[in-house]
C-alpha cells in the first residue's frame, strides 16, 4: 500500500487541480503518475514543463521515445515503460522491433537508434559521467553535442517520473495495460 494518495481532480491540492483537469481533457483520463505527482503541485508542473521542453528538442518523436524508454527501462519503472511503449507505437511512429528491443534490453536493428539508446543508458548508469569514447560513438552515429545535452534533459524528465513512481508504487493505468512490463529479475 502506498503512503502517497492517488489524487483526482477533486482531491488534488489547489495548485494541481487545473493541471489534472487539463490532462483529463487532453487524454480522456488522468495517468496515475499525474495523480501521485499532484501531491506536490510544483513537481507535477515541473514534469509537464520538462515534457513540453523535451518535445522542442531536435529529436524526432520516435527518437524522443527511445530516450524516454531507455531511461525508464534502465530505472526499472514499470509504469513509464508501459506508458511510453504505447506512446512510441501509437503516437510517435516507432517500429515495434525498436520498442521490443528497448523493453528487452537487446540491440535495436537500426544502428543509429541503438547508439541513442546506448548513450542514454550510459548517461543514466554513469550519472552523466560519459566516457569520451562513448560520446565519440554517439557523435559518429550522426548525433550532435546539442543532442547529447538534450538526452540529459530527457533523462531528467524521466528520472522525476520514474523515481516518483517507485516512491509511490504507481499502478499502471488500464489504458496502458496491453503494454504492461515487469522489471526482469536479476
Amino acid at each position: 500500500m502506498s503512503h502517497f494518495p492517488l489524487h483526482t481532480t477533486d482531491s488534488a491540492p489547489e495548485g494541481a487541480r487545473d493541471l489534472l483537469t487539463g490532462a483529463r481533457q487532453k487524454l480522456g483520463f488522468v495517468p496515475n503518475l499525474y495523480g501521485h505527482l499532484a501531491e506536490a503541485p510544483a513537481a507535477l508542473e515541473a514534469y509537464f514543463d520538462l515534457s513540453a521542453l523535451f518535445d522542442k528538442t531536435s529529436f524526432t518523436p520516435a527518437e524522443r521515445q527511445v530516450v524516454l524508454l531507455a531511461t525508464s527501462v534502465a530505472n526499472g519503472c514499470e509504469f513509464c515503460v508501459a506508458a511510453h511503449s504505447m506512446i512510441a507505437l501509437k503516437m510517435a511512429g516507432a517500429a515495434a522491433e525498436v520498442v521490443d528491443a528497448l523493453r528487452d534490453e537487446t540491440s535495436i536493428p537500426d544502428k543509429r537508434l541503438d547508439e541513442l539508446a546506448a548513450f542514454t543508458r550510459t548517461v543514466v548508469f554513469q550519472r552523466g559521467w560519459v566516457p569520451e569514447g562513448e560520446l565519440d560513438r554517439f557523435l559518429a552515429a550522426g548525433f550532435t553535442k546539442q543532442q547529447a545535452i538534450e538526452v540529459v534533459l530527457g533523462v531528467a524528465m524521466k528520472t522525476l517520473s520514474n523515481y516518483t513512481n517507485h516512491l509511490a508504487g504507481t499502478a499502471t493505468n488500464p489504458e496502458f495495460g496491453e503494454f504492461a512490463w515487469s522489471r526482469p529479475k536479476r
